[in-house]
């Protein structure tokens, strides 16, 4: 069992930055993703990081604005820069005991999320 606890979130102005954690307990063996959900859109995936930091995948929209990252105690962090009112959502960090993956589907364990308001 994961528990994944998401922090760092708030309101931020066009072009301003944010970074995002997930503490995760338990092992550290764990590929990790951060998804995204907007208010009347379906869950989206962001970015991804194996278990050993060392392969990451990005959604095409945040290709050279986020970093997905981690460190050696289970923490992952999730990057923002030259934040976009469209990046506003609600951050989800998850994780699963495979591969990486893009597909909300595929990850085992959810963290409770945490809102990102990007303005004009």
């Amino acid at each position: 069992q994961v528990h994944l606890v998401e922090s760092g979130g708030g309101l931020v102005q066009a072009g301003g930055s944010l970074r995002l954690s997930c503490a995760a307990s338990g092992r550290s063996s764990y590929a990790m993703g951060w998804f995204r959900q907007a208010p009347g859109k379906e869950r989206e995936f962001v970015a991804a990081i194996n278990w050993s930091g060392g392969i990451t995948n990005y959604a095409d929209s945040v290709k050279g604005r986020f970093t997905i990252s981690r460190d050696n105690k289970n923490t992952v962090y999730l990057q923002m820069n030259s934040l976009k009112p469209e990046d506003t959502a609600a951050y989800y960090c998850a994780a699963r005991s495979r591969t990486i993956a893009t597909m909300s589907r595929e990850y085992d364990y959810w963290g409770q999320g945490t809102q990102v308001t990007v303005s004009a």
